[in-house]
Parts: C-alpha cells; sequence; structure tokens
C-alpha cells in the first residue's frame, strides 16, 4: 500500500512529509521510501504556534481558525510530496501539530494536535488517520513515543542492545535488547522522552541572533565555545530527570521561559553566546546519557540517531564523549532516513490502524494494554 506519513514536531520547523510502499505487519514490515520532503510553516503560522505552545490563551474562535490553517497546511503538503508520483497515495497518516500535552499523573493524561483530519481527507480526498495519541493516554498511558514499534520491526538486532534516540524539539529513546526471537516482539523494549532535545539549543540562537537564525547549523556556533561543566551539573538537578519512565515532556516544561532560567543560572560564569550554545548541546548529550545510566536494564551496544539533532555534529562529539567506547551511528547508516523517520512511523501507524493492528508498546507508553491508535476519516 502506498502511503503519505506527514509530522511536525515540537521544533516546529514546518512539516515531514514522506511518501512510502508498505508492505507486511509487524516483524515482517517492509517500507520503501519514495520521496521526503519538509515544508515550512508561513512564517506569521509558526510564530502563532510558537506562542501558543508558550501558553498565548487563545479565544474558541481563533482555536478553531488556527486548526482549519494547519489542517489546510497539511493538506498542501500531502499533495504536493506525491504531486509527481504514480500510483497516487491511498492513505494519509497525520500526527498534525502539538499544541498541548499534559503526562498523566493522579489523572488522566491530555494531549492536543492541531490540523483536524476529516479536513485533510476532504481537501486530498485520501482516507486520512489523525489523532493518534489519545487512544493510548486515554489507556493511562502518556501517549508517547509512539515510534518504538517502529523502532522494534525495523532497527532491531539480533546481537547487539540498540538505543535509537530521536533529538527533534524533545529527545526521546527506544532501547531495544537483542531480538532473536521473533516471537518476542516487545519484550524488553522500554522507550520515554529524556528532556530537550534541539528545543533549548535553537531558543538560544534565536534569542543571540536576534531572531535571525532559528538553528545551529551542524553546531557550527556552539564548536567555537566551551561548555560550562558545572552549570550542566545544576541543569541536571530538574525534577524531570530523575522521575523515572515511563514519561513524556514538551514546550510546556523546556520552554522559552525554561531558557531564561538557564540564562539567569549561567550569568555568574559569564559565558560568552558561543559559550551558552556549547553547554546547552552539552547539555543535551548529557540528559541522554544520564537518561541511558540511570534506567537502561543493559547499556547499549550502538545509540542510533534521528532527528534533525543528529545533523548536529558538534551535538555527537559531545554525545561520543559522554558515551565512550559505545558506538554512534545515526539511521541513515542503517537504511533508515533519519531526516523521515518520524513521518514514516506515522504513515506505518496508518497502515496499521487500518489492518487493526495496534500501534503502542505499553511497556513503553505505560498504556494499560495495546490499542489501536488513530481516528479513521474516509472519503
Amino acid at each position: 500500500m502506498r502511503v503519505i506519513g506527514l509530522m511536525s514536531g515540537t521544533s516546529v520547523d514546518g512539516i515531514d512529509a514522506a511518501l512510502v510502499d508498505i508492505a507486511g505487519q509487524e516483524l515482517d514490515l517492509q517500507v520503501d521510501l519514495i520521496a521526503s520532503q519538509t515544508y515550512p510553516y508561513p512564517d506569521a503560522l509558526r510564530d502563532q504556534i510558537l506562542a501558543v505552545c508558550a501558553g498565548q490563551p487563545l479565544s474558541i474562535e481563533a482555536l478553531a481558525v488556527l486548526d482549519d490553517e494547519i489542517a489546510t497546511q497539511f493538506a498542501q503538503a500531502a499533495q504536493a510530496i506525491q504531486a509527481d508520483a504514480t500510483p497516487t497515495a491511498e492513505l494519509i497518516g497525520s500526527h498534525g501539530q502539538t499544541v498541548f500535552h499534559r503526562p498523566p499523573q493522579d489523572n488522566l493524561g491530555y494531549t492536543l494536535q492541531l490540523g483536524r483530519g476529516d479536513v485533510i481527507a476532504y481537501q486530498t480526498s485520501i482516507n486520512t488517520v489523525s489523532n493518534f495519541r489519545v487512544a493510548d493516554m486515554a489507556a493511562g498511558g502518556q501517549g508517547a513515543p509512539l515510534v518504538s514499534k517502529l523502532d522494534i520491526c525495523l532497527l532491531s538486532h539480533p546481537e547487539f542492545y540498540r538505543c535509537v534516540q530521536n533529538v527533534g524539539g524533545i529527545g526521546n529513546v527506544t532501547y531495544l535488547p537483542p531480538l532473536a526471537d521473533r516471537n518476542q516482539l516487545g519484550v524488553g523494549v522500554k522507550g520515554w522522552d529524556t528532556g530537550p532535545g534541539n528545543v533549548l539549543m535553537d531558543l538560544a540562537v534565536a534569542h543571540y541572533s536576534h531572531g535571525e537564525l532559528t538553528y545551529d547549523a551542524d553546531g557550527g556556533w556552539a564548536a567555537q565555545g566551551k561548555p560550562c561543566q558545572p552549570l550542566i551539573e545544576e541543569w541536571l538537578r530538574h525534577s524531570f530527570f530523575p522521575e523515572p519512565p515511563p514519561k513524556s515532556t514538551g514546550r510546556e516544561l523546556f520552554s522559552p521561559d525554561y531558557l531564561q532560567t538557564c540564562l539567569q543560572t549561567a550569568a555568574p560564569y559569564q559565558l560568552s553566546p558561543a559559550d551558552m550554545l556549547a553547554t546547552l548541546t552539552d547539555f543535551t548529550a548529557a540528559t541522554i546519557v544520564y537518561n541511558y545510566d540511570q534506567f537502561l536494564p543493559h547499556p547499549p551496544d550502538q545509540v542510533v540517531l534521528c532527528g534533525g539533532g543528529s545533523r548536529n555534529g558538534y551535538l555527537r562529539q559531545c554525545l561520543q564523549q559522554r558515551l565512550g567506547s559505545r558506538t554512534v551511528l545515526t539511521a541513515d547508516d542503517l537504511g533508515l532516513s533519519g531526516d523521515a523517520k518520524e513521518a514514516i512511523a506515522f504513515a506505518v501507524l496508518a497502515y496499521w490502524r487500518q489492518l487493526k493492528i495496534p500501534g503502542n508498546v505499553p511497556t513503553v507508553t505505560g498504556a494499560k494494554g495495546p490499542v489501536l491508535l488513530g481516528e479513521l476519516h474516509l472519503v
């Protein structure tokens, strides 16, 4: 089946679209990437999304308008990615744009992704699956990470312990013990959000460049500085990090306000912008390794990076230094596009939804059991 996957993450860089051919079911899953592309949001729309993520209040009417504008952008991305393709897609899996995520605590969690699936289905004339996270959260789960089952099916190894580490705006990990027995799908697999990925680095770049830049290309700016280890150790005392998984987070926690807190605690050290960026980049690496050291039952033999952070050479250098002799790879090294991986995941989740195959991994999200993910909108 030919399927389009659409995803926009916590970095709000734009809409990642992937056109894929999918066959098989679970461990026999076959995914062939036909095309992938990122379609940036219009500047004004991106600014509005970021403001809402930062807590700017909206009327219900304004929320409805924003929901429809995002849905239209997603529909246009779906049309663009297959403009030259034959045959065209039979199904779309759209994650939408997260603007609020509250992990479960004493009550059920709540999550809100804008970009209505029914609008996307109508504007593209293609059956669309959307709103993937809510079913897992209704079952007591975190609703995240949802890529873990794809990681199991495509990136497990018969001998190696692997950590598949996504570094988007927020970082998340899937821990994959060796999978020698194909009947052991999901056994021993764990996953959770590790903390900030690119979000604090991106916010700091925008701060120091006065809005001229939105990210540190290849970590080149950070590489000119020197990390401040006492600051990193201080920031690691944040209450999120020692919290045991399953756990998830987002811009609600690692926000512009949190960056201001970081800048305030850094003031006595009189760091240059490059030093501050180096410190924030190494902090992301430190949070990843802290999570591994605290919560993994077995250290990884290999760490497989994906997401935008996998292209940050300085971040990869910091992570390798902290991991020592463990091998750091990218998903591309293993034949899976790291840039398109999350969009591919939502194409596969839509495919599984149509086949009535549960898409969550309860040991990862904390849900009470496997559930079908996503709401199907037919045309």
